[in-house]
């Protein structure tokens, strides 16, 4: 069995051996695409893979569409290079449910793999013709959080975008520039209506895409390399949108144990590809059943009809307390908490951490206890109903390969959003104080004896990659396991970083939750086991 073309000619291996087939008829889907595009996606990762691709899956073999997916990289063009075109497009999606079943999918949705190369004439030019034609209804992202912004850690420009700001649309280097040359081709071959959709996991998601594209408008515009139209255009959302979303589904690095299952099926050329930009992509990918995706419904272009297979539309607000019930309550906060301590503990799995009566306790404390009481409930999904869900169900999937390393990259730019804002809701509130609050606290001073890289046990680990890790650990660093400080110097140090409302979302000093911070690192610090022994402490376990 070969993930191609030729290999999937003869049906029955696979049906044999429970795979999931398309039923439409992939030739004329793909001719179909390649002449009238309605749905480009840049981002060519596992969560595209495992979400966006399978929901076109489904709406073509429902017969509710007859156009594919046209991909785009633009980050590391070897994932189209060495794994896309060399499986003719295919995938495998391997759905691990919390029962222990495996679903085997052959994703074959994607019609064509693009590399987003403004110096490569013919990859490039083709994007133009895509986006040329006025049948493309709209565009999604999934290229993280970091690829819509155009200044570094520090706030200063990226260089690629000042060269782009002052080279103007023909052969921009930075992503961005990339995708709004390409919107100003469109402008400039009939300006015909587009909805541009982000679908990454951060908030405001459309907010952020749009002032990444509005800024080389701008400066185009202003220095004379683009038309006045182009701006106009873009700021127009009966014709250039840029709906808000909510995604959720969580989709971890493909695993060799996912990977052995498809060998004893007799499924070939499995072997992984890592690219010189270190990113691992697999000819399969692994992901969890539940998935969620909300969707301001903003197409000024007209769109597939998702809602059939499970997309939600609806207006902004609704969208954005979904997006907050999720991403400040419901899941992230639950996932960071555990991606601390589990680091600290050395726990290699999310899901056995969900064994531990003490992360159990911590999870459930934040999630019920200190984070419904601020939730608002957007309507659209339940948020208690949400929480039972990731509690009961998602994270304690012993099948699902997800570690608390990875998802602790990148902490200090999660921790404002995640817990920030429910310290301000408390803040603001009435009836509750965030003096109330006793477990987010602790998860901020897990992170401070996370950042000093040495374990509940005193043994030295990796800290996972996190942009602003060169001006967060020098806050920790004199600290030493076995030997806390007095408190009052412990907090002279830590006093800046406490204070930093970029980090934590609010002046922790301010709000009257530093000192309980320091107290709980001290306590933390004082020996091997302390961290154990304080958790235990706080969650009365």
């Amino acid at each position: 069995m070969k993930l191609s073309k030729a290999g999937l000619s003869d049906p029955k291996p696979w049906r044999d051996a429970d795979y999931i087939l398309p039923v439409f008829d992939r030739d004329k889907m793909e001719a179909a695409t390649r002449e009238n595009p309605v749905w480009v996606h840049f981002g060519a990762g596992n969560i595209f893979r495992a979400f966006q691709a399978n929901l076109a899956q489904r709406m073509l073999d429902q017969g509710k569409m007859d156009r594919g997916l046209t991909v785009v990289e633009g980050f590391d063009y070897e994932i189209v290079e060495k794994q896309y075109r060399e499986h003719d497009n295919l995938s495998v999606l391997v759905t691990l449910k919390a029962d222990g079943g495996v679903e085997k999918t052959v994703i074959c949705s994607i019609a064509e793999s693009c590399i987003l190369d403004s110096g490569n004439e013919a990859e490039f030019n083709r994007l133009k013709e895509i986006f040329a034609n006025p049948s493309l209804q709209m565009v999604t992202f999934t290229i993280t959080e970091k690829g819509y912004s155009l200044v570094d850690g520090k706030g200063s420009r990226l260089p690629a975008v000042a060269a782009d700001f002052a080279a103007g649309p023909e052969r921009p280097a930075s992503y961005i520039g990339k995708v709004a040359s390409l919107l100003y081709t469109r402008y400039r071959t009939g300006a015909a209506p587009i909805a541009m959709v982000s679908t990454d996991n951060c908030s405001h998601n459309g907010d952020k895409l749009s002032a990444a594209v509005n800024a080389f408008a701008e400066a185009w515009v202003k220095n004379g390399l683009a038309e006045q139209g182009f701006l106009t255009y873009i700021q127009d959302e009966t014709r250039v949108s840029f709906p808000w979303s909510m995604i959720d589904k969580i989709t971890p690095r493909p695993d060799s144990s996912v990977e052995a299952i498809l060998r004893e099926d007799g499924l070939e050329d499995l072997d992984p590809v890592v690219t010189p930009k270190n990113t691992y992509v697999a000819p399969f990918v692994n992901a969890e059943e539940s998935e969620y995706l909300v969707i301001e419904d903003k197409f000024p272009n007209g769109r597939p009809a998702l809602e059939n297979v499970g997309v939600i539309f609806t207006d902004r607000d609704t969208v954005n307390n979904v997006e907050r019930m999720k991403v400040c309550t419901c899941l992230n906060p639950l996932h960071t908490a555990l991606a601390i301590y589990g680091c600290l503990l050395g726990f290699t799995k999310i899901s056995e951490e969900m064994k531990d009566p003490a992360l159990l306790a911590l999870v459930e404390g934040i999630g019920y206890r200190e984070g419904l009481p601020v939730v608002v409930n957007p309507g659209v999904l339940n948020p208690r109903e949400f929480i039972d869900t990731v509690v009961k169900t998602r994270i304690p999937n012993p099948f699902m390969p997800d570690t608390p390393q990875r998802i602790a990259t990148d902490t200090s730019q999660k921790l404002s959003i995640r817990f920030g804002e429910t310290i301000k809701a408390y803040m603001e509130s009435e009836k509750l104080s965030a003096s109330d609050l006793t477990l987010i606290p602790l998860v901020f001073a897990g992170w401070l004896r996370y950042l000093m890289a040495v374990d509940d046990a005193g043994s030295p680990f990796t800290l996972s990659a996190d942009p602003m890790l060169p001006e967060v650990t020098p806050y920790v660093t004199g600290f030493t396991l076995g030997q806390p400080p007095a408190a009052q110097r412990a907090m002279e140090k830590l006093c800046p970083l406490l204070e930093n409302k970029t980090v934590f979302g609010v002046d922790l000093i301010q709000c009257g939750l530093a000192e309980l911070v320091v107290n709980y690192f001290l306590e933390e610090l004082s020996g091997p086991g302390a961290v154990r022994a304080t958790l235990e402490k706080y969650t009365n376990c």
